[in-house]
């Protein structure tokens, strides 16, 4: 499971380019740095504030090209320079090898002053006249910077350089650019070295979909389709053999009989990433669809789009049919219902668990200790489709449909159409609760959900609930019941679009 960096040339996200700020006291060799970079060689006579430097696609492995910023120090463009901190992709904040004082002035001035206008992008730090360091100097860069680099985690990374002898002249900014193809921060805890849940989360859901035979394990063959899939190139039986040994030697519950687990799989990024091996495991993330913040790209999650407001978005047999059984395969006990931490479970491939919040959180049925049924079950993601229909796909998606995503919604025909046929195809219907504040909408909404009085929720706003409800001849339909609030009727009642989507509306009032 490796690879070099050239590699990821067709997986660094969506940026067609990288904005670099060369930032730092005046003297410290900025527009030097900027010119040999650009030259691919010392430049003698070089202006005090170069242009936009434009390093083409192909400069490094990434093929992104990066636009390099130089700036003045003085105090008559301070407003400048902060103007074009503020747009920067990376920066590079220099300081000069053979003045200790311009050193001390990052982490005095530069960095403090990053932090103030609120400049959230990655740090690179570069001492720059590397040739003409004090010999008598001998402190290694890791004892220097250490301390910096604790206090101000924003740094990526320090390196050294010349650009009268060109040494690691390119690199100051391969790492700035790497910094922000491949950032650090969404899918590394530094500070307490281990994998963010986020970055664990989409790593778990991609050793599940490449655990072919389900046995909770990567076999050699496993392993080798995940090479291929990712980097384009076998795994050798040698090679195969060294991961492993390297794992168990590490975590032994990171292999087994059947192979790498989730837990040795999990310790192999977390192990390239500790070793600046970051585009490694980027590279497996966008092969498997996931963006800058880990959650899919649209392009993986063809979502259809409505014509008209009058149409709504439903699950599909086919979508249904997976998350009864999804349901099932949870449902460990065979009681018909699933506990919080099933729940759980069976959303630790999701970035999160998307009922924790509003709108979801208390819309659907559940028994006195939390447990949902099937029916309830199948409600909440009716709801979350007709409210979310992006997020319902993708949630999907990431606990597991294999099917081709397009065919998990459907667009319902429109209600004229309907009536006009005195028939409907919708599974699914909204019903528009309206009345005074304390007329009883939320106990109608309760109601539904076979809440006991001392449970209904008494709170001002907007609310759910989303239930099946049998109809003659054993027919079912799910219906989702939206309180609206007494204070937006008027706004609500203005927007056409948002009376397009009510099936029916129910009215309320206090007969007392």
């Amino acid at each position: 499971m490796a690879g070099g960096s050239v590699g990821y040339s067709r997986s660094s996200g969506s940026r067609t380019v990288v904005r670099v700020v060369v930032a730092g006291d005046r003297g410290t060799g900025k527009s030097s740095l900027i010119a040999a970079a650009a030259s691919e060689s010392f430049q003698e006579n070089v202006p005090s504030v170069l242009p936009p430097t434009r390093l083409p696609a192909d400069f490094f492995p990434d093929h992104v090209p990066v636009t390099l910023i130089d700036t003045s120090s003085s105090l008559e463009n301070r407003g400048k320079l902060n103007e074009e901190l503020k747009r920067a992709d990376a920066i590079v904040l220099t300081y000069a090898c053979d003045q200790p004082l311009t050193l001390s002035h990052l982490s005095s001035h530069w960095l403090h002053e990053l932090r103030r206008l609120e400049v959230k992008v990655p740090v690179i730090i570069v001492g720059c006249k590397l040739d003409l360091r004090d010999e008598n100097n001998q402190m290694s860069l890791e004892q220097v910077m250490s301390p910096i680099m604790q206090k101000f985690r924003e740094i990526e990374t320090c390196i050294e350089c010349s650009a009268a002898t060109m040494i690691q002249v390119p690199e100051a900014f391969y790492y700035a650019q790497k910094a922000v193809l491949h950032p650090t921060s969404p899918l590394f805890d530094q500070e307490n070295q281990c994998l963010r849940e986020r970055c664990a989360r989409a790593l778990r859901r991609i050793f599940v979909l490449c655990d072919h035979d389900m046995d909770g394990a990567l076999n050699d063959v496993e392993l080798n389709e995940f090479q291929v899939k990712c980097f384009n190139a076998p795994l050798q039986p040698a090679e195969i053999v060294g991961v492993k040994r390297v794992v168990h030697e590490k975590i032994p519950a990171g292999v087994n009989q059947l192979g790498l687990t989730l837990t040795g799989f999990l310790f192999l990024h977390a192990l390239f990433i500790e070793k600046g091996r970051i585009e490694t495991t980027w590279a497996v993330l966008r092969k498997f669809g996931y963006d800058d913040y880990l959650k899919l790209r649209d392009d993986f999650l063809p979502v259809p789009s409505k014509r008209a407001p009058d149409q709504s978005v439903e699950l599909t047999s086919e979508a249904v049919e997976f998350l009864s059984g999804v349901f099932r395969l949870f449902d460990t006990d065979n009681d018909g219902a699933l506990q919080p931490t099933d729940l759980d479970e069976l959303f630790c491939t999701a970035p999160e668990s998307p009922w924790d919040g509003a709108p979801y959180k208390d819309a659907a049925e559940r028994t006195a200790r939390g447990d949902i049924s099937l029916n309830a079950f199948l409600s909440q993601w009716a709801l979350m489709t007709a409210l979310d229909p992006h997020r319902s796909l993708a949630n999907l998606v990431y606990i597991g449909y294999g099917g081709d995503p397009a065919s998990a919604l459907r667009i319902t025909r429109r209600r004229s159409v309907d009536r006009k046929k005195q028939r409907t195809e919708r599974n699914v219907f909204q019903c528009f609760v309206f009345g005074p504040r304390s007329a009883g909408k939320s106990s109608l909404l309760n109601s539904l959900l076979g809440r006991p009085l001392s449970k209904i929720n008494s709170a001002t706003g907007e609310h759910y609930a989303a239930n099946v409800v049998d109809q003659h001849g054993g027919c079912k339909r799910t219906l989702l019941l939206r309180e609206i609030p007494e204070d937006g009727v008027k706004k609500f009642l203005s927007n056409r679009e948002f009376l397009a989507a009510c099936d029916v509306a129910v009215f309320v009032y206090d007969r007392c």
